[in-house]
């Protein structure tokens, strides 16, 4: 009887062509289905909570298998899978759960924090976006409030997806300043490819003065990706945190 598992971990994303599988690229999907098929001998597939792009960071993150044997109570799979893996992706927990749990379906909302340092900083070249010159962070703030006014998102969705809705519930959106580091936090229902990134593009653009909050909310009612600013980089975007049924968290 096959058994289900949910697994937790958190990956840089500099190296990966984002999460999902390419066919002449090497991805956090293909990692860790290699690491999990050579430990478990057998061929393990995993479904993942969604899509980051590449050069896109997680903190925290969840993907599910199912096994055909249950994994032995004497295998510390955790620390088996940190020791295979590379040091760019780490695994946190590892936990059964019904067959009917899915890391994409079960998601109740998804969090994000997309980071700018305002300062050049060596260390941070790899995850955050370095903008040198003055944001107006007040006016930025009051254009992501305009965000809970609307459900209709495809003004910031990358084209041609295969998504039967580009309709979102926004719960939080708020730009916080912590020295020489801007974080912006966003969290919702669901989120369209390349949506939060195209988001703080646009919202660069109101920090700049190059647009007024007026002007963001015109973009959003024109349901026009090309009406919106260009995406910010990849590097500066983290998912760091996922929902769930409280049950489903709980098993583990």
């Amino acid at each position: 009887m096959p058994q289900r598992y949910f697994l937790q971990l958190s990956y840089k994303g500099t190296n990966y062509h984002g999460w999902q599988i390419q066919p002449n690229a090497v991805s956090v999907q293909e990692v860790m289905e290699d690491a999990l098929s050579k430990i478990l001998r057998e061929k393990i597939a995993v479904v993942g909570a969604g899509r980051t792009d590449t050069g896109v960071h997680a903190s925290f993150f969840i993907l599910h298998f199912d096994t055909q044997n249950s994994i032995p109570e004497n295998l510390d799979i955790v620390y088996k899978l940190n020791s295979f893996l590379p040091s760019d992706i780490a695994v946190q927990k590892v936990w059964p759960v019904d067959e009917e749990a899915h890391a994409r379906f079960s998601a109740l909302s998804r969090t994000y924090h997309y980071f700018i340092s305002t300062e050049k900083n060596p260390f941070a070249t790899e995850t955050s976006h370095k903008y040198l010159k003055p944001l107006d962070v007040d006016k930025m703030n009051q254009a992501a409030l305009r965000l809970f006014n609307y459900t209709d998102f495809t003004s910031f969705s990358r084209l041609h997806t295969d998504v039967k809705t580009n309709n979102c519930k926004i719960m939080h959106a708020e730009w916080t300043k912590n020295g020489e580091q801007l974080k912006f936090t966003i969290k919702a229902d669901r989120f369209l490819r390349n949506m939060v990134r195209a988001i703080v593009g646009t919202l660069l653009e109101v920090g700049k003065s190059k647009l007024s909050i007026e002007q963001f909310c015109e973009i959003i009612e024109k349901q026009d990706r090309g009406a919106a600013g260009a995406s910010a980089p990849a590097q500066g975007l983290f998912l760091v945190d996922i929902e769930y049924p409280k049950k489903l968290m709980s098993e583990c």
